[in-house]
């Protein structure tokens, strides 16, 4: 079935692999060979940094300043031991300075011939009152949790944008999106002198501030933007802070790009900012029918407050990335699409005291897509499968608003305030074609969703002394959502389910409305025993108020109306939830572990009143929290979490009458649901090592379910009767991460797992009956840093995934190769590739696929002249489709996307 339904299909998948891979092996291997015969000869200074006393001196500075103009400064920082190692060029002789504050700096010429071995003795300075001149600036301070450089030490001049310039820092990557981590962590934030940029993504900062501007960079660990409320509050964030010169204060920059090519592509691209101390404007536009969106799913998140903030309110993140405008912005794979994108940010800084940030996000896109997908149902009774193909027409529209202001009286008090305003208006037609055992029908759909989501929050924090503070936060949302869906077909459908009449064609109208008011207000106290014992005491209120309406009909040939009400559909439903807490926690340091444990007590009540019936329920808990972090030195940490959540069904599970679902799925929902109970566990390391160029990351996670809302099916065919009930048998999931990587020289070698493992419960046709399912990703990769030759990135991943029920056990599994190339060659030319080899294979339907996706650039922009020409390609080798799997409770979901093909654009921009 699935051979006659996809449209590749390789009888013989090795001979087949090895066939069509020989190529792009030869071709990678020559690459390789390419970049390692330019790669340059080093040798090791080594040694340790010691006082006149032979105490050891860590965070040293040393560095190597080349005789010749044909080699870059090297530089080393000796580690907590005050060991060192200078990797230096063979044959160069250099000059080398040492510096540690406090101590005089000792400089020395040094060639190096071969690896050698050097203690370096620094002499404490003098104090001398009739001469206090600071002439020399530390190219590395290491204090506290701050991280400055000293950006003239490492640059050359040449450097154009500050991801230039961040990619010469030690510990500091850049890829090629242009997302930065630092010590192996990534940054979340980017602020320029001391102001959040733009949104504070990464990408927009490091591609386009000129790096001639930049004096500094700091990266800020454990990152606050409220500076008193550090180490008092958990932070999870690092930022990087851009300090400008003092003559590159006020600058205006950006670029214009336009392109078009064959098929009548096109895209036309303006980037504009200015920035000044007291004034950023910023707009950026776009206009393209190639597939590229400027807003994403991780800028909406951001847009929000941040993906960090948002899983602390663990509510409103699923709310979010749930709704019908998230879900879109994290489709990226479409057969066509045009986007029309706008957005404009004013910053002012009206004195010292008092900013104002907004925001003004507008776009509209028309796209297209298409999936096909096999469908295996694990009915134990007869398990079967399903083709489904479905296409989709959607146009998009959506205007966002953010306005903050922020306001600092002094320095012991903060107050901001931010208003949002979402309006989405989206309407989409398409077509379902489903294909099983016993049913084979085509659907026509129509979708038209209007939905506005307003929100006001104020924030407010003071420090009374160095012993007491206080932060106040309240936010008031409104939310309006009123989805309206139509099913068109000339078959019946959901037999016994719904109550249609008889019809030529069966058409089908539901209009739904989900109104939501939420106001949720929190008092926290910091109390500061001393140092080392911290006391918090936390009040709190959250109300949500939701009002759900739905109502079902069919339209029959001569205009009437068959009202689905009169058969138990239709849903009007009041619901009302609130949630009083008080938490105490106690935080203490002793030697190398900070601990920090907390008990709240919540009062939970909730009510549901539809049709004159009113259920009302109150609970109360006892809900215990534990962090506990082992600080071995500030690059060496491990940390413990524990967390015990309740979690409440929102109104659509609580509906006492039918719903359709979709044009195979009927709900049903429980008036007399209650609450979901979860345990977190986290165990997390991490290691850093500039000296020896060596990142790990790896942790443990552990989720229990004790008491859970699940979904009975009774399933027939395809079509499913879906009730929600609670269930008290506990459900279990582990998941894992490591990360490790090391640098040698100009090569670094990295690995990264991802491991997940759950238990769940299905039931399905009045069964109970445990399901597991395992999957591993597993990456290999080796990547290049070299100066003068072509850098490379290659790596092999592998990911299989086993889904086991009492009676099946299907295995699935991806293998991918993949590869990135970027050279600078002479002095102006840029050239950037990347190529992907996906294998695919579904052991239980014994169906193998492969399938290539490829792009290129070459860019020429000669040195100081703002025009710049690129002739780009992407989906080189015009693969058709994507490949993917994903499991639910009875459900395995083999999908096909179909893709934009083969585009390529002659591009030409201009940069102020």
């Amino acid at each position: 079935m699935l051979r006659n339904f996809n449209p590749i299909h390789r009888e013989n998948f090795y001979k087949t692999y090895l066939y069509q891979s020989k190529p792009y092996f030869k071709l990678v291997w020559f690459l390789f060979i390419l970049t390692s015969s330019q790669a340059q000869y080093t040798v090791v200074l080594k040694g340790n940094i010691i006082d006149s006393n032979s105490r050891r001196l860590f965070n040293s500075n040393i560095l190597a300043f080349p005789k010749s103009n044909n080699n870059n400064t090297r530089f080393s920082i000796s580690n907590n031991d005050g060991a060192y190692a200078l990797k230096l060029q063979q044959g160069e002789t250099y000059s080398i300075e040492v510096s540690y504050l406090g101590y005089e700096k000792q400089v020395f010429e040094h060639t190096a011939l071969k690896n050698e071995t050097k203690d370096i003795v620094l002499v404490p300075k003098t104090n001398e009152l009739d001469e206090v001149v600071l002439e020399y600036k530390i190219p590395i301070e290491v204090k506290d949790d701050t991280i400055t450089y000293q950006t003239d030490a490492f640059v050359n001049g040449q450097e154009r944008k500050l991801r230039e310039v961040l990619k010469k820092l030690p510990g500091i990557e850049v890829d090629r999106e242009g997302n930065v981590t630092s010590q192996g962590r990534k940054v979340t934030k980017v602020l320029v002198e001391d102001k959040v940029f733009f949104t504070g993504n990464s990408k927009l900062a490091v591609n386009n501030i000129p790096a001639d501007a930049v004096d500094q960079v700091q990266v800020l660990d454990n990152y606050n933007k409220i500076g008193f409320l550090k180490g008092l509050q958990d932070s999870d964030d690092l930022a990087l802070n851009i300090k400008l010169k003092e003559d590159k204060k006020k600058f205006a920059f950006g670029d214009v790009e336009v392109g078009g090519g064959a098929t009548d592509r096109y895209i036309v691209h303006p980037n504009l900012f200015y920035y000044s101390p007291k004034t950023t404007v910023n707009f950026i536009g776009d206009l393209n029918n190639i597939g590229v969106k400027s807003f994403t799913l991780s800028d909406y998140l951001e847009f929000n407050g941040g993906f960090g903030k948002l899983m602390g309110d663990i509510r409103g993140y699923l709310s979010l990335s749930n709704d019908g405008f998230a879900q879109f912005l994290g489709n990226n794979d479409f057969t066509a699409n045009i986007n029309r994108f706008g957005a404009f940010n004013l910053r002012q800084s009206f004195d010292k005291k008092t900013d104002i940030n907004s925001f003004v996000i507008v776009n509209s896109s028309d796209t297209q897509t298409e999936e096909q997908t096999l469908n295996t149902y694990n009915n134990d009774n007869a398990p079967f499968d399903e083709n489904r193909r479905v296409t989709n027409s959607l146009g998009t529209f959506f205007v966002l608003g953010k306005f903050s202001l922020e306001h600092e009286p002094n320095r012991d008090t903060d107050l901001a305030a931010n208003t949002f305003v979402k309006l989405t208006n989206n309407d989409n037609t398409g077509t379902i074609g489903t294909q099983s055992p016993t049913q084979d029908n085509t659907f026509n759909t129509v979708t038209e969703l209007d939905a506005i989501d307003l929100k006001q929050n104020v924030e407010y924090s003071k420090r009374f002394s160095k012993s007491q503070t206080i932060s106040i936060e309240t936010t008031l949302s409104y939310q309006k959502n009123t989805p309206n869906t139509n099913w068109v077909t000339d078959q019946a459908f959901l037999s016994g389910l719904i109550p249609l009449q008889d019809a030529d064609l069966f058409d089908v109208r539901q209009q739904k409305r989900t109104q939501t008011t939420a106001f949720d207000f929190l008092l926290k106290d910091y109390w500061v025993l001393n140092n080392f014992n911290h006391i918090y005491t936390t009040v709190g209120a959250n109300v949500l108020l939701e009002d759900f309406t739905t109502a079902e009909e069919q339209v029959l040939g001569n205009g009437e109306i068959n009202d689905f009400s009169n058969n138990g559909f239709g849903n009007d439903l009041d619901y009302r939830l609130s949630d009083a807490f008080l938490g105490l926690e106690y935080k203490f340091l002793t030697g190398i572990f900070t601990v920090k444990s907390g008990l709240f007590y919540h009062s939970y009540q909730w009510r549901n009143t539809q049709e004159g019936n009113r259920i009302t329920n109150a609970t109360s808990a006892l809900l215990p929290e534990l962090n506990a972090e082992a600080e071995f030195n500030t690059s060496q940490k491990l940390r413990f979490r524990y967390r015990q959540q309740l979690r409440f069904p929102r109104a659509n599970r609580l509906m006492g009458n039918f719903l359709l679902n979709s044009f195979n799925t009927v709900l049903l929902g429980n008036p007399n649901l209650s609450n979901e109970r979860f345990h977190s566990y986290s165990l997390s390391y991490y290691k850093f090592s500039l000296f020896r160029g060596l990142n790990l990351n790896a942790g443990i996670f552990y989720n229990k379910k004790t008491q859970t809302i699940k979904n009975t099916t009774l399933l027939a065919g395809i079509d499913q009767f879906v009730q929600y009930t609670m269930f008290n048998e506990p459900e279990n999931s582990w998941s894992g991460n490591f990360n490790f990587s090391k640098k040698m020289g100009a090569i670094k070698l990295g690995v990264e797992s991802r491991g997940n493992y759950n238990e769940f419960f299905q039931l399905v046709n009045d069964n109970v009956s445990k399901n597991i399912s395992r999957s591993l990703t597993l990456t290999g990769k080796v990547e290049t840093f070299f100066e003068k030759a072509p850098n490379l990135e290659m790596g092999y991943t592998y990911q299989p995934s086993i889904f086991t029920t009492v009676s099946f056990t299907n295995e699935l599994t991806n293998r991918e190769l993949f590869a990135n190339l970027s050279y600078d060659f002479l002095e102006d030319f840029q050239l950037k590739a990347d190529f992907r080899r996906v294998d695919y294979q579904n052991i239980a339907q014994n169906t193998q696929n492969t399938f290539d996706l490829a792009n290129a650039s070459l860019f020429y922009q000669k040195e100081d002249s703002p025009w710049g020409f690129e002739v780009s390609s992407t989906n080189l080798f015009n693969t058709q489709f994507k490949r993917q799997n994903s499991f639910s409770d009875f459900l395995i979901s083999d999908q096909t996307t179909f893709i934009i093909p083969r585009i390529v654009l002659l591009k030409i921009s201009y940069k102020l």
